[in-house]
């Protein structure tokens, strides 16, 4: 079986089923299989070894560049031979710290039944090698989550976020989730962690508990899945949503992070409640709530190209926030999560989609996000998101800005920052560890 670099190989999450690869990804897998095998035999050591180191890194990207016409990935040729120039083409040394808003965990003991049926199927997609033996829960708990976004990446700040259910459904609860960030802040100090509260407000009861969440788990916002529910799910604009937002209103913090988008393998079918066109309509009535936009509406289905005013994915976003006179420096944010895994292998597609955001709410209205545990360690997306430039030809063309180092610098970390108010420190592996040995526990 050819050893190909994480960044290459099919990816979904629990949310979607990766599409298959268009003729110009398996080219570059293909290209890319070859340069671990010649790299691999010039340095001695094993083709897997090498692929998940960040010289793998900067042959995935390099085969990525050359199938799409180059000029989105910079990445010298020496990078794919020698550790040192791939971590300098792929460091920021002098960057502020990352912070990713957008991680997940599970507590092990609650992955059984139709919660944990679900979920393993879904990551069965995730990386066919990491699962080919089935889903371990253990590699979806608290500590490897530490071990894995902190202790095997550059992110030096993390947000904890849910996925959805209820009842004997969740694969995680509220409370859980704010007992893993009590602990991290207690052994590493404040300003590691922050964590949200998941409310699912056309269910029986939710909205009244939201008052005892925030007591209780101290959440720095609120998740919501529109699109989870029977008939569609519901809308930030309908009954169901204004309700919703009237109750973040009164019982704070006045912070909404909505799943919009990667509704599932076939758009005729995609839930109501995906879709982003209710997202400027509600955040024109609530300017007080700020609104972040977990994957943009991006649809691996849908194709990102030039701005399509009434299109889909992204499209669709742009469109409800210029209808309602949101852009840049408004209450909406756009957020990265499973979006940059889906188009790193599309590199014209990605540029598209960072220029339009851009052009649509600016660079401090974009969040970094990974989605990680599901995919293990964010460092090849950190590393690829670093690397990557809208080409001059495509900014000519569509009067996309350029993405610089200073906007990089504010999507990977200070926009983050400032929403969540955090001042997060420089990486230290120093409490990583001992964190993961007691989160390993903590559901005991």
């Amino acid at each position: 079986m050819a050893v190909l670099p994480p960044l290459l190989r099919r990816r979904g999450t629990d949310e979607y089923v990766p599409p298959p690869p268009s003729p110009g990804e398996r080219r570059a897998a293909a290209r890319a299989a070859r340069s671990v095998r010649d790299r691999a035999a010039e340095q001695s050591v094993s083709p897997p070894r090498l692929a998940e180191d960040r010289c793998g890194t900067a042959i995935a990207l390099r085969a990525l560049d050359a199938e799409s016409g180059g000029g989105f990935f910079t990445v010298p040729d020496d990078a794919e031979r020698d550790g040192a120039a791939a971590a300098a083409a792929l460091d920021d040394a002098d960057g502020p710290p990352v912070v990713d808003v957008q991680t997940h965990l599970v507590n092990p003991g609650r992955f059984v039944g139709h919660a944990a049926d679900a979920l393993s199927w879904f990551l069965g997609f995730a990386d066919e090698r990491r699962w080919s033996a089935g889903v371990d829960p253990g590699l979806l708990s608290p500590a490897t989550w530490a071990s894995l976004v902190f202790g095997q990446s550059e992110t030096a700040a993390a947000l904890i976020t849910l996925p959805p259910g209820i009842g004997d459904g969740r694969v995680i609860d509220n409370d859980e989730v704010a007992r893993c960030r009590a602990l991290v802040d207690e052994i590493a100090g404040p300003g590691r962690v922050r964590s949200h509260a998941i409310v699912h407000p056309n269910l029986p009861g939710e909205l009244e508990r939201m008052g005892e969440w925030a007591q209780r788990c101290d959440p720095s916002g609120w998740k919501a899945y529109p699109l989870f529910g029977d008939d569609g799910g519901w809308r930030l604009d309908d009954e169901i949503g204004e309700a919703f937002l009237d109750r973040v209103g009164e019982v704070g913090p006045p912070l909404v992070a909505v799943h919009k988008g990667i509704s599932g393998p076939v758009p005729d079918t995609a839930p109501v409640g995906a879709a982003p066109h209710d997202v400027g309509p509600a955040a024109a009535r609530h300017r007080d709530v700020t609104f972040l936009v977990y994957h943009s509406g991006y649809e691996p289905l849908w194709t990102e190209g030039p701005h399509r005013h009434g299109g889909d994915g992204v499209d669709a976003l742009i469109t409800s926030l210029a209808e309602h006179d949101i852009g840049a420096g408004g209450n909406v944010y756009a957020e990265l999560g499973s979006t940059w895994q889906l188009v790193i292998r599309k590199p014209v597609e990605a540029a598209h989609l960072l220029g339009k955001l851009l052009l649509a709410v600016g660079d401090e209205r974009i969040l970094w996000g990974t989605d990680s545990v599901w995919y293990g360690s964010p460092q090849q997306l950190i590393d690829a998101f670093r690397a990557f430039t809208i080409p001059d030809w495509m900014q000519e063309e569509f009067g996309y800005p350029p993405l610089t180092l200073e906007s990089k610098r504010k999507i990977l970390s200070t926009n983050a920052a400032a929403v969540y108010d955090l001042e997060p420190q420089e990486r230290d592996d120093a409490w990583v560890e001992f964190a993961a040995a007691r989160l390993e526990r903590i559901f005991d």
